[in-house]
């Protein structure tokens, strides 16, 4: 897909400007004094206002109307996308409403125009980026399983973005190249989410994290169960110790060319599939367990776009992938294991096995790797989407800065996070007669407990936890979001961590 940005000296510009869809954003209370809508009516003899009218069209991002110009003007088919209340122009609105124009014309035109008309100059290149990532991300398909009429493509091959007069058309060049790449790390992560279980096993994805080294020039270490074994990593190894596929440890490193300001670990949880193993799901909770691996999947995405677009620190990408499967060879209600950090988990759940993985990750990026500061994403516990919904990923922090950096990046990034509690008093929840902790606590308040059991093995550096497990997966098609995985995180970690330039 390209994408092609001109300015507009006139409002009358739009009436000569070739595009299968041309696509002009309405906003609520802007249809009376809109001028480019004004134009467009008068060329087309007041239908445009008479379909409005029959439409109740009042610009809530709920509406849109199309029609045929006749050939009146130079585009063949004209969409009135309703924006919702002014809000000014916001890098995540430009982005749903670029998915939202691209999606409905997406088996039926080659050229979308989007008319842009309220942007500032400075805003050109985050403009330039929003349009590209919603554009592309709009029409992500995973289709690798599909065969015949099933496998759809979209069939817009350019975006053409008229904005105003005096904004820089090389900005927002330079601003869709960069959201490109978001976009392209985003699909990734999205890929690897729906992906079969069986086929995103710990070995494949070692062999992905392994690849992408080599094509991006990323340092890339894979540990097997005997290395992790000499690690003391015996709470992760624990987890898929009941399953046929073996686990693996994989630890990608980007360095910049300049000594970096700091060590930053990107740890993701890559449970590759989680039947909950003696503490079995039900079908339904199974279901879609092979998502349990979305913080790993997101981290990947992450550095593949840090590299690509350059970081001032070193970041180091920690994936302990395991499968958590029902064997003989299970770990048991009851067991008692040992962590590379020392400490001991009596085992009360094995199907609280994320922060088991987690753990032995977080002692690893401290002890061998040395970093400043730590962030894990995971698909950890059903007690944040009890709390937030499913839209919605909780945060967690000892570092108020950290947490307000990763909120700022979650708003241009378009994931929805809200900060929670690390309540102390949760953790009596967890502690045991015969190891340091259990691995879980009460039911109330699981994902702070749950938060704070990680927290034991943070030591203390900066780091922020966040539970992805409702927002990891959509139900259905809602702006740049497509159904099934979503590529949560992935763009919030490359807002914080590639800086533009």
């Amino acid at each position: 897909m390209r994408f092609t940005f001109r300015t507009m000296e006139s409002p009358a510009q739009v009436l000569s400007e070739k595009a299968d869809t041309a696509v002009l954003p309405l906003s609520e209370g802007s249809l009376d004094g809109d001028p480019l809508l004004s134009v467009i009516d008068a060329q087309l003899g007041g239908s445009v206002r008479q379909a409005l009218n029959d439409e109740q069209f009042a610009g809530k991002s709920t509406q849109s109307v199309v029609l045929h110009t006749q050939g009146r003007i130079a585009a063949t088919r004209l969409m009135l996308l309703g924006t919702g209340k002014p809000s000014g122009v916001l890098l995540a609105d430009v982005r749903t409403y670029a998915a939202r124009a691209v999606r409905g014309a997406f088996a039926k035109a080659k050229v979308v125009l989007i008319c842009i008309t309220s942007v500032s100059a400075e805003q050109a290149a985050e403009v330039g980026q929003a349009v590209a990532e919603g554009a592309l991300l709009s029409t992500y398909q995973f289709d690798k399983y599909l065969s015949g009429e099933r496998k759809r493509r979209s069939s817009v091959e350019e975006v053409v973005v008229l904005l105003p007069s005096g904004v820089s058309t090389d900005a927002a060049s330079a601003g869709a190249a960069r959201g490109q790449i978001v976009a392209e790390a985003v699909c990734l992560t999205r890929d690897l989410v729906n992906e079969q279980p069986t086929e995103m096993c710990p070995r494949r994805l070692a062999e992905v994290a392994t690849s992408m080294a080599q094509r991006l020039g990323l340092e890339c270490t894979v540990l097997g169960v005997k290395e992790c074994e000499a690690l003391g990593m015996g709470i992760f190894l624990g987890v898929g110790r009941g399953s046929d596929e073996e686990s693996r440890f994989i630890h990608l490193t980007y360095k910049p060319a300049a000594p970096p300001r700091k060590r930053i670990a990107l740890v993701g949880k890559s449970v590759t599939f989680d039947s909950g193993g003696l503490s079995i799901k039900t079908t339904e909770g199974m279901l879609w367990m092979k998502m349990d691996m979305g913080g790993g999947a997101a981290v990947l995405g992450a550095i593949q776009a840090i590299a690509q677009l350059g970081c001032p620190d070193e970041v180091h990408v920690l994936l302990a992938a395991a499968e958590n499967m029902p064997s003989g060879r299970s770990y048991k209600l009851g067991d008692v294991l040992r962590g590379m950090s020392g400490k001991t988990v009596e085992i009360n759940n094995t199907d609280a096995e994320g922060r088991l993985t987690l753990a032995d990750a977080l002692t690893y990026a401290i002890e061998k790797v040395g970093v400043d500061e730590i962030i894990d994403l995971a698909t950890l516990t059903g007690s944040s989407m009890v709390a937030l919904g499913n839209y919605t990923g909780a945060l967690f922090s000892n570092n108020d800065a950290l947490a307000d950096r990763l909120l700022t990046a979650s708003q241009v990034g378009g994931d929805d996070l809200w900060r929670m509690p690390l309540r102390d008093k949760l953790f009596e929840s967890l502690k045991s007669d015969i190891a340091d902790m259990k691995n879980s606590g009460d039911r109330y308040g699981g994902s702070i407990s749950a938060a704070l059991f990680l927290r034991e093995f943070v030591a203390d550096k900066t780091w922020a936890h966040i539970d992805m497990a409702g927002p990891v997966r959509a139900e259905k098609d809602s702006g740049h979001i497509c159904k099934g995985a979503s590529g949560f995180g992935t763009a919030t970690l490359v807002e914080l961590l590639a800086p533009r330039k």
